[in-house]
């Protein structure tokens, strides 16, 4: 039986992978820290309406410009939701490209 062939692979590959494991669980962990702290404001309205959401797309405020209640009900729902989705856009395009910047430093492959 020849020594140092193992399974297949070595235990240098496991201990890579394993590291590159903590890297991921390390750099999850602070950017959640990261994301939670971060405000993201959509707006509509040519800023009658404001929503912010933390980059985990958790609502934190709204403001409402008093011209904006002028408006009626229906243009103000209207307004509300436009700004909405653009805080939750912003948010989520963020958390998008924190995790990209995230494992693609580690080399893992496409898709991971």
């Amino acid at each position: 039986m020849s020594e140092g062939k193992g399974f297949g692979f070595g235990l240098g590959k496991m201990k890579e992978a394993f590291q590159k494991a903590q890297q991921i669980q390390e750099g999850a962990k602070k950017l959640q820290e990261e994301l939670d702290q971060l405000r993201l404001t959509g707006e509509s309205g040519s800023g009658l309406v404001k929503v912010t959401l933390s980059g985990n797309q958790e609502p934190q405020s709204v403001e409402i410009a008093p011209e904006a209640l002028n408006e009626g009900a229906e243009v103000l729902s209207d307004l509300v939701l436009a700004a909405l989705k653009d805080a939750y856009q912003l948010s989520t395009g963020t958390m998008k490209q924190k995790m990209e910047d995230l494992t693609g430093g580690l080399g893992l492959p496409a898709g991971f």
